[in-house]
């Protein structure tokens, strides 16, 4: 049987990592189970796993899938999601690999 599942990683240049974590997580605790704190979020998502780091200067994102194909959507989703809370500094400078 393939594996189907996809995986991919980001980091954020921001100052305001923490604050951006934060506010997506409670954004969407109101639709997924969330586990958050200001260093650190989980977010269950329908397709997969979000999980989220806040640096000094820096949020590293690691998104988990189910389903392979779902990947590139999931990545907008996630990505547009924290734009609208950098308003002010977005478009956010994500670097996925």
């Amino acid at each position: 049987m393939a594996d189907t599942s996809g995986r991919a990683t980001a980091t954020v240049a921001t100052a305001h990592a923490s604050r951006y974590l934060q506010q997506l997580c409670k954004h969407w605790s109101h639709k997924f189970k969330v586990e958050c704190d200001a260093e650190q979020g989980m977010v269950e998502l329908g397709a997969g796993v979000l999980r989220m780091r806040a640096k000094p200067d820096m949020l590293e994102v690691d998104l988990e899938v189910t389903d392979a194909e779902a990947l590139p959507r999931v990545k907008q989703v996630v990505a547009e999601h924290l734009d609208r809370f950098a308003f002010r500094e977005a478009p956010l400078p994500f670097v996925w690999s």
